[in-house]
């Protein structure tokens, strides 16, 4: 099952928040239109090497089960597209996501 929820930060800009539920597992994101937040199925190191060259902006957190843990969890890792707009592993994921804005 997929679903697909608006989430409003201050000011009311409105970013997506999506929720696959998979056997045994769901995948969460957070979306802008410059780039993504993700759960840990997210491979950082995939898109910094192999997909460089599209100058991904994204970052992960691990351990979240909702759009909520992933929001307010900090960023394990982070796309070298993402470091570029000041993004940094620890960071909280909510406020990767107002620089992505």
């Amino acid at each position: 099952m997929m679903r697909m929820v608006p989430i409003s930060l201050d000011g009311g800009i409105n970013v997506l928040g999506v929720e696959v539920k998979l056997p045994k597992t769901t995948l969460l994101a957070v979306a802008t239109d410059s780039g993504y937040i993700m759960c840990g199925a997210l491979d950082v190191a995939l898109l910094n090497d192999k997909l460089k060259d599209r100058g991904i902006i994204a970052g992960r957190a691990v351990g979240v089960r909702t759009l909520e843990e992933l929001m307010n969890a900090p960023l394990e890792s982070v796309t070298f597209g993402a470091e570029a707009l000041g993004i940094r592993a620890g960071m909280k994921g909510e406020d990767a996501i107002r620089l992505m804005l």
